[in-house]
């Protein structure tokens, strides 16, 4: 049940889980099968991160992978989910298992009150008096992809630059120039230039990286940019941009060439924010910035924190590695440390697959 004007009182709680997205809803429901009480707090919507994605965006992953708390992921053409089918499977899990969750509530700290008792801080976004949450344990299921990557050039904040793709409707007629050649950005190119916009792509590589591309989206990105149906500026990077062009720079000879452009879209990768990890005293790898954990209970240096999902990764590069169908390992093993008992789920046939060879 969802509950966006939280009670001023002080919650008593086993586990506090910070995140909620498909792990943290999923970790809710096998704490509350172990007689764990539990509750949620997300900044947003529960689904966050996929409720920024355009409409209809698909996943990746196919519907096994990406179910949860062992109730099946079905479509009506056995097609792979769409954002929309997703994040109403997302409600219909947290209905189904009453889940508690206090979502537009941003956490603003998380405080040791005593050996084995946090004090959790959040605030509605209704503007309403701050929360606090009394638990045992915390677990942060926030994701990696808080806010998009940025080149720190001039013109980048303007308002024609964005770093997501929204519906692809208000592009029609429009000069977009896409910046970024992995997965997002091929995706984008595509589905604007159907929409009807007029489609350019920057890239840094000589040439898109195919092999390293979806095979369903690789042969029509390659064959439209071969055609000239979609322009395509490789080997280069942007250096600037103004409201009506987007100064590209050759990555070999400095060269310089302006592109018109009414949208600028900067699909170059997300990244995670530290504030939270910091604040709750979670240790950062000194290299990639990644939390640092127990990897058989998901414990984090701090005692009684614990960390889930894509979170463990921190920012990840173009190559990611951390998907949601990789990660649903986290559950059991801190259902496991918390109640000494496994989860109460069926184990996925595809585990081992998924850990080797994700369709992400």
């Amino acid at each position: 049940m969802i509950n966006a004007q939280p009670s001023r009182h002080r919650d008593n709680l086993d586990v506090c889980i910070v995140g909620a997205g498909p792990i943290g809803i999923e970790l809710a429901v096998a704490l509350k099968q172990q007689g764990i009480s539990c509750q949620i707090i997300e900044a947003g919507p529960i689904g966050q991160t996929m409720s920024w994605w355009a409409p209809e965006t698909r996943w990746f992953s196919s519907n096994e992978r990406i179910a949860i708390a062992g109730v099946p992921l079905v479509t009506p053409d056995q097609s792979k989910a769409t954002r929309e089918q997703y994040l109403a499977y997302l409600r219909s899990v947290v209905m189904q298992f009453d889940v508690q969750v206090r979502s537009f509530e941003t956490v603003v700290s998380i405080e040791r009150q005593a050996a084995n008792a946090f004090v959790v801080s959040s605030q509605p976004q209704n503007g309403d008096v701050m929360h606090q949450t009394q638990c045992q344990h915390v677990v942060l299921a926030i994701g990696g992809t808080d806010f998009p990557r940025r080149l720190a050039i001039p013109g980048e904040t303007l308002p024609h630059v964005d770093g997501y793709l929204r519906e692809p409707h208000r592009y029609f007629g429009r000069k977009v120039l896409v910046v970024g050649g992995r997965n997002s950005a091929a995706e984008a190119a595509l589905r604007l230039h159907h929409a009807g916009a007029d489609v350019a792509i920057s890239y840094r590589g000589d040439e898109l990286p195919y092999e390293s591309i979806k095979y369903w989206l690789s042969p029509e990105i390659r064959g439209l940019i071969q055609s000239g149906r979609i322009v395509s500026h490789f080997a280069t990077v942007p250096i600037a941009i103004t409201p009506q062009t987007v100064t590209l720079k050759n990555v070999h000879d400095d060269s310089l060439c302006d592109v018109d452009a009414d949208d600028v879209l900067m699909l170059i990768g997300y990244e995670q924010s530290k504030t939270l990890l910091n604040n709750a005293g979670v240790q950062l790898a000194e290299s990639t910035e990644r939390p640092v954990f127990n990897e058989e209970t998901m414990e984090t240096n701090v005692p009684g924190i614990f960390i889930a999902g894509t979170a463990v990764a921190g920012t990840q590069t173009s190559k990611y590695k951390t998907f949601l169908e990789n990660c649903h390992v986290h559950v059991d093993r801190i259902v496991s440390h918390l109640s000494g008992r496994a989860a109460l789920q069926t184990r996925r046939v595809y585990e081992s697959e998924i850990t080797v060879n994700p369709e992400s």
